[in-house]
Order: C-alpha cells, then structure tokens, then sequence
C-alpha cells in the first residue's frame, strides 16, 4: 500500500471482502485488489485496466484510482450501501435480474472499446494448453462435447452480429445492487464478445427460472426477444459451462483452496453435457442457424 499513491497515507481499517481467486481488500472508500497466485497464466493485467477504466466511463463499475498491469494490483472507488449479489439475492430482491439486463444494454450499447477479443473456442484451445503441463484429468468425454459443439461454432458463424465490449464473466458476486442500480465488477475476462454470451452466462451463474429470464431478457431488449435472440442465449449457456469447466480444472491445478473446484468443474461439466442432450437445444441452434 505504501507504494501505491491512492494508499499510501491511509491508516484506518482494513476488511477483508470476498474473492474466488484474488484478495480483496475494503480499505476506507477504497477497494484493494491483489491478484490471486497462478492467475498470470491466463490473465492479461493490461486489458483488464483497459476495461476496467472503459465500465467506469460507461456508468457500470466504480471508478478506476490506481491499476499497475505489471502487478495486477487495482485500486477502485468503494460503492456504499450496496448487496454483493448471490443466487439467493437475485431470487430474493425483486427487480435484480431487470436491474442486471438494464446495466448490460448500457455496457453493450455504450463507445467502449476492450483491447481484448473474447473468443470462446480460442480460449478453451489456450486452457487447454495451460491444462496440458499440469497433472489434473478432463472430465470423461470433454473432447467428444468440445467435438460436438463444432455445429454450434458453424450456427453462430453463420449469422455474426455485431460485436459489444462485454463483461464475459458474470458471477452473481460480480453484481452489486443498490436496489435502484446494478453496478457490476471484475473486468479479468472482458473482451469485444457476442453480447448474448453475458445474458447466457448470468442466467447460468445465477441459476435463473424462466421468471427470471425473461425479465433479464425484457429489460434489456425493453420487449420479447426474438427466436434467434433467445436461442443465442440458450446456445451461450451450455458453452460457458464448457469453457469454464476447464478454468475450474486450472484453479484445481493450482491448489486453490477457495472451494471443490473438481467437483466445480465435474458439475459444470455435466450440466452443458444436459443441455446440449436437450431436444429443444437442437431447435435453438435452428433458429440461429436459419435467422436473416
């Protein structure tokens, strides 16, 4: 702290807030973030400063004091009176999944750009790069699903909509909700993505019911969504459970003492496996197929 100039006079308290990966640190109206072990592997510091300072300028996260892409080491300004979100929170204060869609429209529609460009099948290529030297096992069939979702990849190549600066990782404790506002946090993943791939991902995080689905998808589309809107949502549910299996896997790796990450990654694994096994998964890789 005492080399980084937005700290270095405090002398107050210290709270230790959450974190799969990183520590977080409350100190004062200041937020600390020192990088988890391991995570330079597949982490690139310089983006997520990029990204981090583009959210802030478009109204979705807390203002950017201090970033060192050499470090990893993020200083933002502290947000009072918010709930860190939770799949108990989303179901339990109403409004949140619309308050969530609403902050996605104004990220997705904003002039930001991110350096980085999130590409789904390139990035579960490079895990599995970083997974080949280290000694943990794939699910059993990982490769065959990875073969599988290859008519995915050629529906959605079909039709490519316009690319957005997203989020990519939306854990329900990204979300911090004021009740009026959602703010949303953790820009480590962010990239130019398909927008529906951060509908898809919430929905899946946060083990939405339709309910709640559909008022994610209303509130940010401000009507019904299309056939080929919705099914772009469902195809991005079951492949961010594919590719996020596999960073489950790398944080087991890398003894990660933050929760079962085999049993993470296992989980994950079989309810894309579910997904794809769905009859009605094949009539929405349909409607993206066929959409004009």
């Amino acid at each position: 702290m005492a080399n980084i100039p937005a700290l270095a006079s405090y002398s107050g308290p210290i709270e230790r807030l959450g974190g799969l990966t990183n520590l977080v640190f409350r100190t004062g109206d200041m937020c600390l973030r020192i990088p988890g072990e391991g995570t330079e592997e597949y982490i690139d510091r310089a983006n997520e400063a990029v990204a981090a300072r583009e959210a802030a300028n478009a109204g979705v996260s807390p203002e950017v004091l201090y970033s060192d892409p050499a470090t990893g080491l993020m200083v933002t300004r502290f947000i009072d009176n918010i709930e860190t979100m939770s799949v108990a929170k989303f179901r339990e204060r109403e409004g949140a999944a619309a308050r969530a869609g609403e902050a996605f429209q104004r990220l997705h529609s904003s002039d930001a750009v991110f350096p980085f460009r999130f590409d789904l099948f390139a990035m579960i290529d490079e895990y599995l790069g970083v997974l080949a030297g280290k000694d943990v096992a794939l699910p059993p069939g990982y490769h065959d699903v990875v073969a599988e979702a290859g008519t995915v990849r050629a529906a959605l190549a079909m039709h490519p909509i316009a690319l957005a600066p997203c989020h990519c990782d939306p854990l329900c404790e990204n979300f911090l909700d004021t009740g009026e506002r959602m703010w949303i946090v953790d820009w480590e993943y962010s990239g130019m993505n398909d927008p529906m791939w951060d509908l898809g991902d919430l929905s899946v995080e946060g083990e939405f019911t339709p309910a709640q689905d559909a008022e994610l998808l209303h509130a940010y589309f401000g009507r019904e969504p299309t056939a080929t809107e919705q099914g772009r949502v469902v195809i991005y549910k079951a492949m961010c459970d594919l590719l996020w299996t596999l960073w489950g896997l790398i944080q087991l790796a890398n003894d990660n003492p933050a929760e079962d990450f085999r049993a993470y990654a296992d989980g994950r694994f079989a309810r894309c496996n579910a997904l794809m096994a769905d009859r009605a998964f094949e009539a929405h890789v349909e409607a993206v197929r066929a959409s004009r």
